[in-house]
């Protein structure tokens, strides 16, 4: 009798569990993507832009939730120069338009441009400078998000 009260018990709470759980899945999913840009090619840099805001648009229109964030590194830290970036006005618009679309760029990289230029680049206001682009992309990996590199 102890042993069947006790499955009976166990079975409640799993049942409660999982009805506790159908208000979440029903409010939707949220979906993270780490996008990739280590090359100075504007055609690339507007891929990028382009899939990230396919990306937003699709999973808005489903009702989840997605998180994206771009990390440029090497040649591609050009995409979040103030003086060489070919997409900064773009890049400007979507962030207003998106607050779960983060732009992060390389701390190792901007150090090199500094000593190769003798002055630190500046960057536009919606990049976030970390430690290292390609760390940055692991530590996101390694959390679950999804990688692309166009």
């Amino acid at each position: 009798m102890k042993k069947s009260m006790a499955a009976i018990v166990i079975a409640l709470a799993g049942l409660f569990a999982i009805a506790g759980g159908l208000p979440a899945m029903a409010e939707g999913k949220t979906h993270y993507l780490a996008i990739h840009v280590d090359e100075n090619d504007k055609g690339k840099m507007t891929i990028v832009l382009n899939n990230a805001g396919n990306v937003i648009k699709y999973y808005e229109a489903k009702g989840d939730k997605v998180e994206v964030e771009i990390v440029a590194h090497g040649p591609g830290l050009h995409m979040y120069r103030e003086d060489t970036s070919p997409v900064k006005g773009r890049i400007a618009a979507m962030s207003l338009e998106n607050e779960n679309l983060k732009f992060s760029a390389c701390g190792n990289t901007i150090k090199g441009m500094t000593k190769k230029e003798g002055k630190a680049p500046t960057l536009i206001s919606e990049a976030t400078v970390v430690p290292s682009g390609v760390v940055r992309l692991m530590e996101l990996q390694e959390q679950g998000w999804t990688y692309v590199r166009p």
